[in-house]
């Protein structure tokens, strides 16, 4: 099965983002992908505001990137964009990192004002990366992220359904790239 990365680009451990990334995570690997995370935040500021591409924890992080077969790339949108130590990472990638990988850009907000920024200002960046093959977004309103006492979240039903169906399209979306690289290295 193919390997999926989860990037979180939230600056808090318990964001509503990093509810829905980790319940986007669960999904996939209870279908049979291997599923990794990222949580940029956890990178050193540092490394990040300095642009220091040959730490060992930038280098481990960009080696991440390139092993995955797909990226899940999760952010809060404030002011009508991704967060920043977000833009911080992805400006660390090497040109065409996200090249031959299937891309799901996923974004949480406070209305449905925000919604656009996953392709005004996210899917750009992605793309310009080499990303062959971004999916479309999935937006979800931070009032369907219910956080619970214990820390865990839980997601509305209808929010819940949508990201569902935007998994199983990114599942499908690399399975079709599995078949496609096997045909490759038939020719």
């Amino acid at each position: 099965m193919p390997s999926i990365l989860a990037v979180s680009g939230s600056p808090s451990p318990t964001s509503r983002t990093a509810a829905a990334l980790s319940h986007a995570s669960a999904w996939l690997a209870a279908r049979g992908h291997t599923t990794a995370n990222l949580a940029v935040r956890d990178l050193p500021p540092s490394d990040l505001l300095a642009g220091a591409r040959a730490t060992v924890a930038v280098r481990e992080a960009v080696a991440a990137v390139a092993a995955a077969d797909g990226v899940i790339i999760a952010t809060p949108i404030y002011k009508a964009s991704y967060t920043g130590v977000l833009k911080s990472f992805l400006d660390l990638l090497p040109e065409n990192a996200l090249a031959g990988k299937v891309v799901l850009p996923v974004a949480t907000g406070g209305t449905v004002g925000h919604l656009l920024a996953i392709d005004y200002a996210l899917r750009p960046v992605l793309t310009a990366l080499g990303a062959d093959h971004v999916l479309p977004g999935r937006f979800l309103l931070d009032s369907d992220i219910v956080r619970a006492e214990s820390g865990g979240a839980q997601l509305a039903p209808e929010a819940e359904r949508r990201l569902t169906d935007t998994l199983e399209r990114f599942s499908d979306a690399l399975g079709h790239r599995g078949v496609r690289e096997l045909a490759a290295v038939g020719r």
